[in-house]
């Protein structure tokens, strides 16, 4: 029986699968079985799949039910006592696995390992770097401020704690991953691994669409989490507001910029100067999303990209 369960949830991802599912067989630790939910699939990701042989593979076809309902599909196959997700566009470094199986082995008070999370584009190219956060122990506060694991491809998990808390939660269609680790953040122990393994990867064919779709899951999984949080903890609502806005407006500023989704950050700036208590402390970094909005909604694409690459401004925040 392997020790490690990875499960990748993949819906028409016949640009990417191939490579992720490399990025997973070509981990240093090989103790792991690879479960592959297809989420009814209309591309060629099926036959790419079928075209790797690996004994560690699973594949498992379903009607399309989205994300959450995939990974918990996924779950439900898996025997390993360890289970990592990765999201079909995502990548590993090859030490990843192991990694987090030792520091989890080397800390037995704790359910969950995390590494850094670096960004690239579609093509695999660096973008920037994550936050690349170091919480150990007990992070509940933290994970109620924002999240710091920044996506579904990063931990690894005990199946105990998985079930425990019930997996995903399937009525979310983004954020979902936030709010898996808030709640086994609420009854288990985090541990960080400091070196950026997983690489996440920015498409360009995302839609402002995603990110109304976003804001409003964020906000269900916020209201949620501090109504179950400790007294103690609601006032860091607003905390948790500002940093959502925050990301929001960056997020409207990545490439490629167009002016439907800058109309989106001017409305998450809005949001992020109203909620931010420390307005003022922050006008300057506030003025500067500004102009970058202004920017891109006023010039041509092509001189706005000019200009902001000749002031080394970075769109990717």
């Amino acid at each position: 029986m392997p020790l490690i369960s990875v499960v990748i949830p993949v819906y028409n991802g016949e640009k990417t699968i191939k490579q992720t599912i490399k990025s997973v067989l070509n981990q240093t630790f090989n103790d792991f079985e690879l479960i592959i939910i297809n989420d009814g699939s209309q591309d060629k990701t099926l036959t790419i799949i079928q075209s790797i042989a690996d004994k560690r593979i699973r594949l498992f076809s379903y009607p399309n039910a989205g994300l959450s309902v995939s990974r918990n599909r996924g779950l439900s196959h898996a025997v390993g006592k360890y289970i990592s997700f990765i999201d079909a566009d995502d990548l590993w470094t090859n030490d990843k696995l192991d990694s987090q199986i030792k520091i989890l082995e080397n800390n037995p008070n704790a359910d969950i390992a995390y590494s850094w999370t670096d960004y690239i584009d579609e093509q695999g190219n660096f973008l920037c770097n994550g936050n690349h956060s170091t919480f150990n122990g007990n992070v509940y506060e933290k994970l109620l401020i924002s999240n710091f694991l920044e996506n579904g491809s990063n931990p690894l998990i005990t199946r105990q704690a998985l079930v425990e808390v019930g997996g995903f939660d399937s009525s979310l269609k983004s954020a979902e991953d936030w709010d898996l680790y808030l709640r086994l953040a609420a009854r288990y122990l985090f541990v960080a691994v400091s070196s950026p393994q997983i690489l996440y990867r920015v498409s360009e064919t995302s839609m402002s669409a995603n990110l109304l779709k976003m804001e409003d899951a964020c906000l269900q999984v916020i209201n949620r989490a501090f109504t179950q949080a400790p007294e103690s903890l609601r006032n860091l609502k607003l905390h948790s507001l500002v940093n959502l806005y925050k990301y929001l407006t960056c997020k409207s500023l990545q490439a490629p910029l167009n002016r439907n989704k800058s109309f989106l950050g001017a409305k998450f700036l809005w949001n992020f100067f109203i909620y931010n208590p420390k307005r003022l402390q922050d006008i300057q970094f506030t003025l500067t999303l500004l102009i970058k909005i202004l920017m891109i909604i006023v010039l041509p694409y092509n001189l706005v990209k000019a200009l902001l690459n000749n002031r080394k401004i970075n769109v990717v925040s």
